[in-house]
């Protein structure tokens, strides 16, 4: 029997066609054992960063420039920024002043056609009277860093990527591949190490900060090329070893990361602490990577990749006792499933 190769092949693009439609409308559990996870709201396109309002309403960043909060029940959008959105730039970063209740304070790290900025605005009904607080951060489609927090000490914390320049993350007197430190008016702190924002330096392109609550440690998530992602311990003045050694150097003249994944891109963004653990949200990695410490904070007794069937996991805050977790897979990188992009709220047991 003569076997018509134009027909199987037909029949094998068809069946190719189905499986990855299959994949894109089948739903994706999310069940995972000792957390309760539970969708909060969909349909979104790149969700970057989250932050909550003192009255509990969740607050966050798409990154082609929409700001919104959702109430519990409905979505509601209060501003859209002008931002160049390309590959990784675009509206990034945002925090929630602590004194909220007396300013309405919302800062926000976004790409404009010549840098990257951290910027000011009254929240009222909408996003209002923006005052740009700090300028001139070092822009490029890629490695633009972008996370924004306040620490324990009240001052704004951001993370800045090389953009691009790897030489710039050595220069002291660069914007660019560090860890800022900046007063809520955007002046300079005057206990920062080197007179400037500059808080740590030799950094590639960091996404992720948080602080130990127990004894007020920072850490931060930072990419690698080629694998070698880091989880860092900051400490004041620090120099990260980018671009002269990356994490896996045997012996560095550098700080040296808590956790090198020099076996897997993990592609770490955002970062949280909670219960003795930190989280970390992987992209490439697709996974929330939870990271037992020691008693002291200083190591790493054990890793576990959770969530590993949802994709690209943009962003992970803790807020009353639940862990929330951003899905960008329309970013350009990863395969959308159903309802996508996402946030999800997962109660640890």
């Amino acid at each position: 029997m003569r076997v018509n190769s134009k027909k199987i092949i037909l029949i094998v693009g068809l069946l190719a066609v189905l499986g990855v439609a299959l994949f894109l409308v089948w739903p994706q559990t999310i069940e995972e054992e000792g957390f309760q996870p539970e969708v909060v709201v969909d349909g979104l396109n790149i969700p970057w960063a989250i932050d909550f309002l003192p009255d509990g309403r969740m607050i966050f960043t798409q990154r082609e420039g929409k700001v919104s909060i959702w109430d519990g029940e409905s979505l509601q959008e209060v501003g859209t920024i002008d931002v160049v959105a390309q590959s990784e730039s675009g509206l990034l970063g945002i925090a929630v002043d602590p004194e909220f209740n007396e300013n309405n304070y919302i800062y926000l790290y976004y790409t404009s056609t010549t840098d990257n900025r951290i910027s000011r605005f009254t929240l009222s009904n909408q996003l209002e009277d923006e005052t740009v607080i700090l300028e001139g951060i070092p822009a490029n489609p890629i490695h633009d860093g972008g996370r924004l927090k306040f620490g324990p000490d009240g001052k704004l914390y951001a993370t800045t990527g090389d953009a691009g320049q790897t030489e710039l993350s050595q220069q002291i007197d660069s914007l660019a591949g560090k860890i800022l430190r900046l007063n809520k008016d955007g002046s300079i702190p005057e206990d920062n190490p080197f007179g400037n924002y500059v808080w740590s330096y030799g950094h590639r392109n960091p996404q992720g900060i948080t602080w130990n609550t127990e004894n007020g440690l920072m850490y931060a998530a930072e990419h690698g090329p080629r694998q070698n992602d880091e989880v860092n311990l900051i400490i004041k003045g620090g120099n990260y070893g980018w671009p002269l050694e990356e994490c896996d150097s045997p012996e560095s003249q550098f700080i040296q990361p808590i956790s090198c994944y020099n076996n897997f891109t993990l592609a770490p963004s955002g970062l949280t602490f909670f219960q003795g653990k930190l989280y970390v949200a992987g992209l490439r990695g697709n996974q929330l990577r939870q990271i037992i410490l020691s008693a002291d904070g200083r190591s790493v007794l054990e890793e576990n990749a959770l969530f590993t069937n949802l994709g690209r996991i943009r962003d992970v805050v803790v807020h009353e006792d639940y862990l929330y977790i951003s899905i960008s897979n329309r970013d350009g990188r990863g395969v959308p499933k159903v309802d996508d992009d996402k946030i999800i709220r997962i109660k640890v047991n």
